[in-house]
């Protein structure tokens, strides 16, 4: 219940960013504070994914899936995991990628609420992993 509750908080919040007429980007530059920034990535991976999934519910919980280097490096931690979730990382990296390349575009709203969606399938991958995840 409560992935489900973080994907509509995500997705939420995606389809308002682009809203009030604010000239803002929705796609930021740079990390947006400690809170924001993932875990150590040379901290022990032990199961293998572990990492990956708490960088993930780092992102999540402050928001910063679209913060640059973010999605890299829960792609790259994911790198040592299980199948499932390697791919899962996979399909968040692609999104990301598609939402970057969408900045400024009609299909940008669209693309980050792609983000959100496959960071919540990754979620959903890493709680049925047992590892840790959002919330």
């Amino acid at each position: 219940m409560r992935l489900l509750i973080v994907a509509g908080v995500l997705l939420a919040a995606v389809s308002t960013a682009g809203c009030g007429g604010e000239d803002q980007p929705i796609v930021t530059a740079a990390p947006s504070g400690s809170a924001a920034r993932p875990a150590d990535p040379s901290a022990a991976d032990d199961p293998p994914g572990s990492v990956g999934c708490a960088q993930l519910a780092v992102a999540v919980e402050a928001g910063s899936l679209m913060d640059a280097g973010i999605v890299d490096a829960i792609v790259t931690a994911s790198g040592s995991a299980d199948a499932p979730l390697a791919d899962a990382a996979g399909r968040l990296g692609t999104a990301y990628r598609a939402a970057v390349a969408a900045h400024g575009k009609a299909d940008e709203p669209d693309r980050i609420a792609a983000v959100g969606a496959a960071a919540s399938d990754m979620s959903g991958v890493c709680a049925d992993s047992g590892l840790q995840t959002a919330g």
